[in-house]
């Protein structure tokens, strides 16, 4: 990489974020000269090219081969308002439990670059007004700081009363109308705002057909998070911040992780007008709760010590982020707001090592070790936290005994008897359950 040609493109970056911080109210009217042949090439430095490729089935190792004449190209017709935004290649990926899909739309490789060199110009200037509740998909923020927030969040106002919300089919259902709306009040650059929308009309191919719509942006797109950050920045919070949180009676906190988002009340009385309102507030602008999975949560910390009985309401428990939190005892006996992997994103984990061990049975006993020696580490980078290490383990235990059965059905003179596999383990031991992230750590990160 050719780094002072990286530095003048971050240069020119800081600049933007500059004016947009210091003039809060400006709106940008000339950006699109921002993206010229050094930004397109961090561009493509930074978009992943592994992925499945898009509806031309043009390779990133293809459109490698001529980069440099390829990215002018592409810059010519970015800039004379002749660049085509082609439809993205719509896939289906498993769900929750499996029974169900989620859409992911696959752009071209060179719409990737493009996107990607949109979204670091927007993003210069929308980070200066993004508010502190919002995590997801943002530089420097992680799930683990929300996760972080809301752990301290419930803990300050002893659990609290939870609105859990959940947004129906938010991607394919915000309206682009309404984000134009958003975008008029700081991007008004005429070569920026006409691409945005091309790929916003650009529809998606689905078993060789193409739908175009005028709500949504296609999950897996490069620049979707940020509009959709923009979308739920005007319409949650900005609002929840600025209008509702000064009218309610005691504390909350919004945390949000794109379309994932919970708000905690110490009050019921707030939570309740709360539950009133925000299908209101949604609906306006396009969006619709689902009506069973946004629910209020009464999760007031328990009034007797653990271990002693309570015949008052049990607090109950609400999933964020791909983990459920409830009061569990701490190492000192009192309670304390404990998470652990949710349901279905243990199943659905404990599939893919399932299915990767049934197709890979035929690799050596190295090779395999290696490999899951990885993804269980893969697994505790991000369900390493504290208080879940007993998760951790039965995954641990899961997977071992996966390793096993597939490995029976190799064939061979010998059974993988339990006795055998575990000799085999003492040889190719599995990496032990480990706590990533602890509290101390995160506090230590985000003094």
């Amino acid at each position: 990489m050719d780094t002072s040609r990286s530095g003048t493109v971050y240069t020119r970056l800081q600049r933007i974020a500059e004016l947009a911080r210091n003039g809060p109210e400006m709106v940008f009217t000339t950006l699109g000269h921002h993206i010229d042949a050094e930004l397109l090439a961090e561009a493509w430095r930074l978009v992943r090219k592994d992925g499945a490729v898009g509806v031309d089935g043009r390779t990133a190792a293809d459109y490698e081969q001529e980069l440099a004449g390829n990215l002018q190209n592409l810059l010519d017709r970015f800039k004379s308002g002749t660049y085509h935004a082609p439809p993205v290649r719509r896939v289906h990926i498993p769900k929750g439990d499996g029974t169900k899909t989620r859409p992911i739309g696959i752009p071209t490789i060179e719409d990737k670059v493009l996107q990607k060199a949109v979204a670091m110009v927007l993003e210069a200037v929308y980070e200066q007004d993004f508010l502190d509740c919002s995590y997801g998909f943002r530089p420097g923020r992680s799930a683990h700081d929300a996760l972080e927030r809301i752990w301290h969040g419930t803990m300050a106002v002893r659990g609290g009363w939870i609105v859990d919300l959940d947004i129906s089919s938010f991607f394919d259902s915000l309206s682009h109308s309404e984000l134009r709306t958003f975008l008029d009040r700081r991007v008004r650059d005429g070569v920026l705002r006409r691409t945005i929308d091309k790929w916003l009309k650009a529809g998606v191919m689905e078993a060789g057909q193409v739908a175009r719509s005028e709500t949504g942006t296609p999950q897996g797109g490069v620049i979707s998070p940020l509009l959709a950050n923009i979308y739920l920045h005007e319409v949650l919070d900005t609002w929840f911040l600025q209008e509702v949180q000064p009218r309610l009676r005691g504390e909350s906190l919004l945390v949000r992780y794109a379309d994932d988002a919970v708000i905690v009340c110490a009050l019921e009385e707030d939570a309740r007008r709360l539950m009133d309102v925000l299908p209101k507030r949604f609906a306006r602008f396009g969006l619709t709760l689902h009506p069973e999975k946004t629910r209020l949560v009464r999760f007031v910390r328990p009034s007797r010590p653990p271990g002693e009985d309570d015949d008052g309401p049990q607090p109950g428990t609400f999933a964020f982020l791909g983990f459920t939190h409830f009061w569990g005892r701490s190492q000192k006996g009192g309670w304390v707001v404990t998470r652990k992997t949710a349901k279905d994103r243990f199943s659905r984990a404990i599939r893919k090592i399932a299915q990767w061990c049934r197709v890979n049975r035929h690799l050596s006993i190295p090779e395999q070790q290696q490999t899951l020696a990885r993804k269980l580490r893969g697994h505790d980078a991000y369900y390493g936290i504290a208080g879940n290490i007993r998760a951790l383990q039965r995954f641990r235990w899961a997977a071992a005994r996966l390793w096993r059965k597939w490995l029976a059905r190799r064939g061979g003179k010998e059974r993988m008897t339990w006795e055998r596999f575990a000799r085999l383990l003492e040889r190719y031991p599995l990496p032990l359950a480990r706590v990533v992230h602890s509290v101390a750590k995160l506090r230590a990160a985000n003094p």
